[in-house]
């Protein structure tokens, strides 16, 4: 190709590294989650006008005034984002960053530019090792590596082609893609040299940055139920938290509970007034009230929770715990008069605790273990406290709990009512109603969990049941690939809990089955994959301490144990078991196994061959259409070199084409070689029409006699 359509070329692939190593800057922080999506979306839309640009589909011609100009009219905007947008200054720090990061995409242009570009996006990349936790990171990591690897190729071979005054060489076709697998090469062996330094040296800090900025909002959970709410319920996918247990299938069915909600006013349950009470700990073990000589018989079960989110003080327990073991560093635990329990600060992503707890038996077949226990005055009263209800919510529950005689079959009643009548939908009504429980009741007839928790709830409350609406998480998904409860955002649940002489605070959950998508099966197995993967990244990349390096060192001690003495005899008597197992197959099978080795062998030492003569033939038939390129020249020309050696004639290395056909006798042949010559130069420096005439000279070239055939001649003496 010409020199310039090469310069281009380079300066073209060059500007894609840059800009990938920005796009992978910005995705390691908008991947974090700490960006806000104006951020994302006004960084996203840059880059791309950017990559359009570079490809001509656009022009961008941004002079150094209308620069000037743009960073001067966000001065305002910075004081207005702080003000009323962001309200701290770090937030609206982070906005001007990328801000000026932008400007500085869409006006690079020397060299410059290009440095100050990229270190903008190492800048980038920093804070997203700083800020994440999730495996995301290591993925744009990755892509990060291959753009820098493709951004110094690149830059080197543009300036070495600027600095040097000579022709670019020709036959460079494929370039971008041979100079993209050279870059996936490095990028990969680099990755595999560090891997080794990656676990051998422990992580100590812990995002040692993170604390300057805000967790993320714990989501899924709240301490507020509202059903004055339009629109569509969106859910979110994220894993709040995971648990493991060395029984995960006692957890099965279990629901996580944050806490409950107590007063409701017609549109919303809140807790007014709530009342925590710190528990006395030692050691970050925290008994429960009950005393381990009164624990009743039941199902008892040992977990441990990991928060994947930060933001939140609640801990969420699956059935009644009676031992809470914490880090030493939380010695402290409250617990609400509604058995919530919580942290008096808030959690960091990441935080762990055990929980040895009684989980629920079903009240049918549970034995009333607290037959002492009254529920006081007090809180009977605030638990059938009532908001004034349309009066058909009172007579819808006498209705329903018509034939039942005791207050289980009537909390059972209205349950299976409410399960079986109504619909489970994540629609919300599209106004307002004066009263959203009636209207769910007796006219949409269709919702999500909070309505048909609240409905019963009340209806339970109106006969003079006391009741209460519990919080928190449903089971989750378990994932055999890591042996945990996945708890995700998703889950977030609202159920009931009824007071029942005899069994105390009781769980009922009145919201039927949604509808399962069976179009999602695959992005459900995805999604274990990718928590698989996460898993791993938060236990030895972001949670690698010196004691996941030792037990990582006791793995490969124990299997270089294994690869010790004895080892070359096991594996022998192993080979020998193995040889023995598939004998009589082969036996029975023999001629087919013997003639697919012969296959295997012949494909193995005949396959290059065969496909160089198919690769010929094809370069061959595309030179006759006439779509020749200057590659398919240099194949039609090392042809020809095999047809002069076939008449005795060899090209020295220092020959040029020219010089090679000159040397030649002056007969047919020599006369043919060299007007190939000249086609064959005309379509190295562009002439694809050359192509069939090529063809033609390389058939003519077969026919012709041998005429000085076995010559061998000393080409020392001819012109150089």
């Amino acid at each position: 190709m010409p020199r310039y359509e090469a310069a281009l070329s380079v300066e073209r692939f060059c500007d894609f590294a840059l800009l990938g190593l920005a796009a992978c800057g910005f995705l390691a922080v908008a991947g974090s989650g700490y960006l806000d999506t104006p951020t994302i979306a006004f960084t996203s839309a840059v880059l791309l006008l950017r990559a359009l640009s570079i490809a001509d589909f656009v022009a961008l011609n941004l002079s150094n005034r209308a620069v000037s100009l743009a960073c001067v009219a966000y001065v305002p905007v910075f004081l207005a984002d702080y003000e009323f947008y962001s309200r701290t200054v770090a937030a609206a720090t982070v906005h001007l960053v990328f801000f000026l990061a932008a400007l500085k995409i869409l006006t690079t242009s020397n060299r410059r530019d290009r440095w100050f570009l990229a270190l903008i996006s190492f800048a980038e990349l920093v804070a997203g090792a700083v800020l994440s936790i999730n495996v995301n990171f290591f993925a744009f990591l990755a892509l990060y590596l291959f753009f820098a690897i493709a951004s110094l190729t690149s830059g080197e071979i543009r300036r070495s082609m600027r600095r040097a005054g000579i022709r670019a060489r020709g036959g460079q076709s494929g370039f971008h893609p041979r100079l993209a697998v050279l870059t996936t090469v490095v990028s990969v062996g680099i990755l595999i040299l560090t891997a080794g330094l990656f676990f051998i040296l422990p992580r100590t800090a812990d995002a040692a940055l993170a604390h300057l900025l805000p967790h993320r909002t714990f989501s899924g959970y709240t301490n507020l139920v509202s059903l004055a709410r339009t629109g569509r319920l969106i859910l979110d996918s994220r894993p709040v938290m995971h648990v493991s247990s060395l029984r995960p299938d006692k957890l099965a069915g279990v629901k996580w509970r944050g806490d409950a909600l107590t007063y409701f006013n017609g549109r919303q349950w809140v807790n007014p007034s709530p009342n925590w009470a710190p528990i006395p700990s030692y050691a970050g073990e925290t008994p429960n009230p009950i005393g381990r000589a009164q624990r009743p018989a039941g199902r008892y079960v040992n977990y441990e929770v990991r928060l994947d989110s930060g933001g939140t003080r609640a801990l969420f327990m699956a059935g009644s715990p009676q031992v809470v073991t914490m880090d030493y560093e939380y010695n402290a635990l409250d617990k609400s008069e509604t058995d919530g329990y919580r942290i008096p600060e808030s959690l960091p992503p990441g935080f762990q605790y055990s929980v040895y707890s009684l989980l629920e038996d079903p009240p049918e077949t549970d034995e009333a273990v607290y037959q002492t226990w009254v529920l006081s005055p007090s809180s009977r009263m605030r638990n059938l406290e009532l908001p004034r209800l349309d009066p058909r919510i009172g007579t819808l529950a006498q209705t329903v709990t018509a034939a039942a005689s005791s207050d289980l079959a009537r909390a059972r009643a209205i349950e299976h009512y409410l399960r079986t009548e109504y619909t489970y939908s994540l629609d919300m009504p599209a106004y307002t109603p004066s009263d959203p429980l009636a209207n769910f009741l007796f006219e949409r007839r269709r919702g999500y969990c909070e309505y048909f928790a609240s409905a019963m709830a009340v209806m339970l409350r109106s006969i003079g049941i006391p009741s209460r609406l519990a919080t928190g998480f449903e089971t989750g998904i378990f994932n055999n690939l890591t042996g945990l409860w996945v708890v995700r955002a998703s889950d977030a649940h609202a159920w009931v809990e009824a007071w029942l002489p005899g069994h105390g605070w009781t769980t009922f959950d009145p919201t039927p089955s949604a509808p399962a998508g069976s179009a999602f099966g695959w992005m459900s197995k995805l999604n274990l994959y990718l928590d698989a993967a996460s898993g791993f990244w938060q236990d030895w990349v972001v949670g690698y301490d010196p004691h996941r390096q030792s037990t990582l060192a006791g793995r490969l001690q124990s299997s270089a144990g294994f690869l010790g003495a004895g080892w070359l005899s096991s594996a022998w008597h192993a080979v020998n078991r193995q040889v023995a197992a598939i004998a009589p197959w082969l036996n029975l099978r023999s001629t087919w196994f013997v003639s697919a080795v012969a296959i295997a062998i012949l494909a193995w030492l005949a396959g290059p061959w065969l496909f160089r003569r198919l690769r010929a033939r094809l370069h061959f038939a595309r030179a006759r259409r006439g779509q020749a390129s200057a590659q398919d020249a240099t194949l039609l020309y090392r042809r020809m070199l095999r047809l002069a050696r076939r008449r005795g004639y060899q090209k020295p290395p220092w020959f040029t084409p020219a010089e090679f056909a000159r040397s030649l006798p002056a007969d047919r042949f020599g006369g043919v070689v060299g007007e190939f010559t000249s086609a064959y130069n005309a379509l190295r420096f562009g002439n694809s029409s050359q192509g069939p005439q090529l063809a033609a000279l390389l058939d003519e070239m077969e026919r012709a006699p041998a005429g000085r055939a076995g010559q061998k001649e000393s080409y020392d003496s001819q012109p150089r």
